[in-house]
């Protein structure tokens, strides 16, 4: 359910699940960026970032935003990346845009030949 460009229904998998949205807050884009932080993480550790044995240490693990760092062979860059995407609070969370003009991402896609413009990437 959607009001003024938020929303209210609680839907997704827990182990990607905002602190909003365990919390039952309105939430909105900022949630889709953590949840794709959660998703980054799991890529490189092969787990998800927040773990636990049942649904309340999981909710307690998600609001307090402590998770293991990923392993040293990443970037620092990318562990950067990933702690921007997994604050806790969603007005301290990036937004799409701000994730493609952080220098790690820059240098990355200019490495991959990828050419991050003001209205998107092309290649």
């Amino acid at each position: 359910m959607a009001k003024k460009g938020l929303l209210y229904t609680q839907t997704g998998t827990p182990y990607y699940a905002s602190p909003e949205v365990w919390k039952d807050q309105p939430y909105g884009i900022k949630s889709d960026i953590w949840s794709l932080g959660c998703v980054l993480y799991e890529m490189c550790a092969l787990k998800p970032p927040f773990r636990a044995n049942d649904m309340n240490g999981l909710y307690k693990r998600v609001l307090k935003g402590a998770y293991p760092p990923i392993d040293r062979s990443y970037s620092n860059e990318l562990g950067m990346v990933l702690q921007a995407m997994l604050r806790v609070d969603p007005n301290m969370r990036p937004s799409c845009s701000q994730i493609l003009e952080l220098d790690p991402t820059k240098l990355k896609a200019k490495e991959l030949g990828i050419n991050i413009e003001d209205d998107g990437m092309t290649s």
